[in-house]
């Protein structure tokens, strides 16, 4: 039996964007400080509302990206997190909000955009840890991003997103590193790397770094998907090549 009384809750519609790149070789997330209320002058994710009812949730994202940190969507890697709607997650009221994932390799000193005070990199490991706190619920979005990253790390050619167009297997292997918080043997990554056929691809030149030997270079190759994958040590373990 139909209810003809009920209607549509109302709720709103945001996007927050998971901005992870490299900075000096840590793990590092865009924050803003909101510049109005609620929790105007805390450390928040970058994001804001849809602008209107035709527009995408994806189109947002790709605007917000625009607006919060100068970024073009097409050149990074941008997939959506998921969606974060508990009751009292905004004191504003019935929120929704569509979280995306954004990895790009050096990205620069951000500009504040928006409502927003103003913008920095921070190092993930400090808002993790509870050293620095942010607005709404967004810690426990961070906290998902991150492990989603760490994951995908394993089984998927994401690491190559954090680099430049060609690297050396070193600088593939700092952001491995920096990642998941850990150690790895490079004789042993190496080994692991090279053991996946079409996850990078020599780039046909060398990079001299220091009087030795150059460096050889790579890219990104066709393989999207690892096999056998980079299983993930534990925090004790500082061999990649052990598990």
């Amino acid at each position: 039996m139909s209810d003809d009384s009920w209607s549509p809750p109302a709720a709103l519609v945001a996007v927050d964007l998971v901005i992870l790149t490299l900075r000096a070789s840590m793990l590092h997330i865009l924050l803003v400080e909101r510049g109005i209320e609620p929790y105007q002058g805390d450390l928040a994710l970058p994001g804001g509302f849809l602008n209107n009812a035709a527009e995408d949730v994806v189109t947002a994202a790709h605007r917000e990206l625009r607006e919060e940190a100068n970024l073009d969507a097409s050149q990074l890697h941008l997939e959506q997190l998921g969606a974060y709607g508990a009751p009292g997650r905004d004191p504003r009221g019935r929120i929704i909000s569509v979280a995306y994932l954004a990895i790009a390799p050096g990205l620069p000193d951000p500009v504040a955009g928006t409502d927003a005070a103003g913008a920095c990199w921070e190092p993930v490991e400090g808002v993790l840890s509870g050293r620095l706190n942010l607005a709404f619920d967004h810690q426990r979005i961070l906290a998902d991003g991150v492990e989603r990253a760490r994951a995908k790390l394993e089984y998927s050619a994401l690491a190559t997103a954090f680099c430049d167009k060609t690297f050396t297997i070193s600088e593939l292997q700092q952001v491995y590193e920096a990642v998941w918080g850990v150690q790895l043997d490079p004789r042993n990554f190496y080994r692991k790397v090279q053991a996946v056929p079409g996850f990078i691809v020599p780039a046909g030149s060398d990079r001299r770094i220091t009087k030795g030997r150059p460096a050889r270079l790579f890219r990104a190759g066709p393989r999207t998907s690892l096999y056998p994958p980079l299983v993930r040590p534990d925090q004790s373990t500082t061999n990649v090549g052990d598990r």
